[in-house]
């Protein structure tokens, strides 16, 4: 497993550890289970989204055209 360095605020350090403790774990373990938290939160989020844009076009009236453009039509200026 990779190690990450990084410079923290010697108050919220002593803060964080004093966390830890009172969870019964180390730093290392809480910085482990917020990373796992926040990953897990976005791919819900992401997934949620995807979600409703699918419904959305499921439940969409838009009618889409046949009408085709050459190459040279997209990029007129």
């Amino acid at each position: 497993m990779p190690n990450v360095t990084m410079s923290i605020d010697e108050t919220l350090l002593k803060r964080a550890r004093k966390v830890a403790i009172d969870r019964d774990t180390t730093l290392t373990g809480l910085i482990r289970e917020f990373l796992s938290d926040l990953v897990a939160k976005e791919e819900l989020t992401r997934a949620r989204g995807a979600s409703e844009l699918e419904r959305r076009f499921a439940q969409s009236t838009a009618v889409v055209g046949v009408r085709t453009w050459s190459r040279e039509e997209l990029h007129e200026r």
